[in-house]
């Protein structure tokens, strides 16, 4: 399964890159064991450049149960940091995205897969790209790599570099 995060308001933390790593932290208390996650990269606000810039990555996850209970879960991850959803595209403290569950293809009310916007958005796919540059969208049929060079949105988007971080993790 995979996961976008994203923040551009730190709330309680120093920073927003922070605020995610806490986050990320919640993911195994929440049954969701994180097994690779790539390194954070800025970019602007969108759509209104002029709001905070945003801290984003992406985490491939061990996930059991139905895709709507692992979307549950990462909704209580964001209340707990504060996240009410509002307005669109609205600054938040924390943004969890269900990116891919396996090879699932759905439209429901409640849930799309894969993400419907995710293959457009450069600060999505780039991170992804960086940890599994082979996965295949289910419905495209590009790669990571592919849909990373061709995203439309977020073409600023680019990793910060740490000396502090570690591309991939195993929580296990």
């Amino acid at each position: 399964m995979i996961v976008a995060l994203g923040s551009n308001m730190p709330g309680d933390h120093p920073s927003s890159e922070a605020l995610l790593d806490a986050a990320l932290s919640r993911f195994s208390q929440a049954g969701l064991p994180v097994l690779a996650r790539s390194r954070w990269w800025n970019s602007a606000a969108w759509p209104d450049p002029k709001s905070n810039e945003y801290r984003n990555g992406v985490a491939i996850v061990e996930a059991n149960g139905p895709p709507e209970a692992v979307l549950e879960a990462l909704f209580a991850i964001e209340r707990s940091f504060g996240r009410t959803r509002g307005l669109p595209n609205a600054p938040r403290t924390l943004d969890l995205d269900l990116i891919a569950y396996g090879r699932e293809v759905s439209d429901t009310p409640r849930l799309i897969l894969p993400h419907p916007r995710a293959h457009d958005r450069l600060f999505v796919m780039g991170p992804l790209a960086e940890i599994a540059p082979d996965w295949v969208h289910p419905v495209l049929g590009k790669t990571a790599m592919e849909l990373a060079a061709s995203a439309p949105v977020g073409r600023d988007a680019e990793p910060i570099s740490s000396t502090n971080h570690t591309n991939h993790t195993n929580e296990r």
